[in-house]
């Protein structure tokens, strides 16, 4: 959960002011600056799937369903140590405001 004020503060528009559809790229760059985890967790998603898919080829017998198992929970382990490190981060993040 963020505190910053501005992310939960309603933005005022005036009657001059024109609606402007966000691109993805634009919509990309804001959400990155607003949690910086989630570039972070779209390549490790990226990395993750490139590895999968090569080690699926040269899986040397190992039976499919095992292999799937077994990428299961590297993707789980890959998941709560991401979540464990935003915790972490903002954790630290808001100590440091409260300091200042």
């Amino acid at each position: 959960m963020m505190s910053d004020s501005k992310v939960n503060s309603p933005v005022e528009f005036s009657a001059g002011d024109i609606y402007r559809q966000e691109t993805p790229t634009e919509k990309f760059a804001r959400k990155s600056k607003q949690d910086p985890f989630v570039p972070i967790g779209i390549a490790g998603l990226a990395v993750s799937l490139g590895y999968g898919a090569y080690a699926y080829r040269s899986r040397r017998g190992m039976s499919t369903s095992i292999y799937l198992m077994r990428l299961r929970v590297i993707a789980q382990t890959a998941v709560v140590g991401a979540m464990i490190c935003g915790v972490g981060y903002s954790l630290v993040s808001s100590t440091l405001k409260k300091d200042e």
